[in-house]
């Protein structure tokens, strides 16, 4: 943990803490929210072998899902991967292992990974022998659950509107999406932000991942949207 006021770094130092192999956890959703720059570093450096917990496999060319389309990951563990085709196929072709979880559940994994609890109580799924293979069960009130395991990371990476050199963040609407509880859940944390300001410029009211949680903070590229569509 980073112990100084300041955590503002360069890209090249903060992706230092990304090694090949590691499990890497990203906020967003359908590519929004998710952190342009720390990928396009990622896809720069090759690396590599990683296990990525995010919403989802993203768009072919957008966020998280060029990851993907590179075929930098082991293993995803999503809600869902149907935006991104490329998963579809490396998932049928044995490339790539993918651990489906309900984007409620996903959530709540995500958020008790983040809190210290050891997982959650669901009942989604409860009887059907695909969904509970290798799960534990426990009877609350007379009531089966199914126990789904918290989800950590060795790096967390999330995308803010606004941050301070403490790691204070604010979000721009529906890009907060998943990115406050990916935030909490990383042993290392790091925040792509898009306006870096002084200490004391965030209103307190507006702060939704106080500083805390954050290791590092990176200015952003931005992403050229328009050419991220485009089919290559």
């Amino acid at each position: 943990m980073v112990t100084k006021l300041k955590k503002v770094v360069s890209i090249e130092k903060a992706g230092q803490c990304i090694k090949n192999g590691m499990t890497i956890m990203a906020g967003g959703f359908g590519g929004v929210g998710n952190p342009p720059t720390i990928i396009d570093y990622l896809l720069k450096n090759n690396i590599k072998n990683l296990t990525l917990i995010c919403n989802d496999a993203g768009f072919p060319h957008i966020g998280v899902g060029k990851l993907v389309t590179d075929k930098r990951l082991t293993k995803l563990i999503a809600s869902h991967i149907g935006s991104n085709p490329n998963a579809g196929k490396q998932m049928t072709n044995g490339e790539l292992e993918i651990e489906f979880s309900p984007q409620g559940s996903l959530a709540e994994r995500i958020r008790a990974g983040g809190v210290g609890l050891g997982g959650v109580l669901v009942d989604v799924g409860v009887g059907h022998p695909f969904v509970e293979k290798g799960k534990e069960k426990v009877t609350v009130n007379g009531r089966q659950f199914l126990i789904e395991t918290a989800l950590t990371a060795d790096v967390s990476i999330v995308y803010a509107k606004k941050g301070d050199p403490f790691g204070n963040l604010v979000y721009d609407t529906s890009a907060r999406n998943t990115n406050p509880l990916v935030a909490m859940a990383g042993d290392i944390t790091i925040a792509e932000v898009e306006q870096i300001v002084d200490m004391g410029e965030l209103d307190p009211e507006e702060i939704v991942t106080p500083g805390a949680f954050v290791d590092y903070v990176v200015q952003s590229e931005g992403v050229n949207w328009q050419w991220a569509w485009e089919e290559k």
